[in-house]
């Protein structure tokens, strides 16, 4: 099987660490053919808000312009990709649409906050709430609708809010899968969640009960690594539980995009 991963973050996101080149020559290390950078997108919002989880929109250059070096030095031991992780935000999404045609290889859909992260109403503690959880729902496919994404994120994301799979979750989890099949999404299976859920002794994410519901829709998969370290990179354990657990569901897996 090819090793890609077209989640990687870098320190501007403030809670990642290590310099872009770690997390190049690590993922050359460790056996990766494609090495896509998605760090957390910035936005030009209308407000004066700084946000704390992801680069601000002066940093873009200095992002874009590292990973372009990197991309060539190293082209012929890896194939290194330009994208970010961002959201369905419906104020900013026509502003996103210029912005990625211009830079970017690629975008993925994180799907972490509701309406705007300048509200900061963050669903990976809200959908314990029934509202919240329809919210990230309807966020999910409206997003996904836009056709700007290559995959879905940690679309099992909500259950680090909700914790227990009731009938609403199994709703949530039907409703997602259901779209992704009709319309060709592929889903990230999140290894950064599972580290996460290890380190707290609780399921967050990946969910199994939602993965369950994935396979009895025929939905594909992904994994991503989520990395916010360059030795995340060298964290075979997650991968190979990773695969081990979708290929005995039978999920169809994307090794490259």
């Amino acid at each position: 099987m090819i090793k890609c991963n077209y989640h990687t973050h870098t320190k501007r996101c403030n809670h990642a660490v290590g310099e872009d080149e770690e997390y190049v020559l690590s993922a050359i290390e460790n056996g990766y053919k494609v090495l896509g950078f998605a760090d957390h997108t910035p936005w030009k919002y209308n407000s004066d808000y700084t946000p704390r989880i992801r680069m601000k929109l002066e940093e873009f250059e200095d992002y874009y312009k590292s990973i372009k070096a990197l991309k060539e030095k190293y082209k012929d031991q890896i194939e290194i990709l330009i994208g970010v992780e961002a959201e369905y935000f419906p104020e900013y999404m026509e502003w996103f649409k210029e912005f990625k045609e211009k830079y970017l290889d690629y975008a993925i859909f994180g799907n972490h906050f509701y309406i705007s992260d300048e509200k900061e109403l963050y669903f990976g503690r809200l959908t314990d709430q029934d509202e919240y959880l329809e919210a990230y729902v309807d966020n999910c496919i409206k997003g996904l609708s836009t056709g700007l994404y290559k995959y879905l994120c940690h679309p099992d994301l909500f259950m680090r809010g909700r914790k227990v799979f009731d009938e609403k979750a199994l709703w949530a989890s039907e409703t997602i899968c259901k779209y992704a099949k009709e319309n060709d999404i592929i889903l990230e299976y999140n290894l950064e969640g599972m580290r996460l859920s290890d380190e707290k002794g609780n399921m967050y994410y990946p969910y199994d009960e939602f993965w369950k519901v994935a396979k009895r829709y025929g939905c594909k998969a992904i994994i991503g690594v989520d990395a916010h370290s360059p030795w995340s990179l060298a964290q075979d354990s997650y991968r190979n539980r990773a695969l081990e657990f979708l290929n005995d569901l039978g999920i169809e897996l994307i090794e490259r995009l």
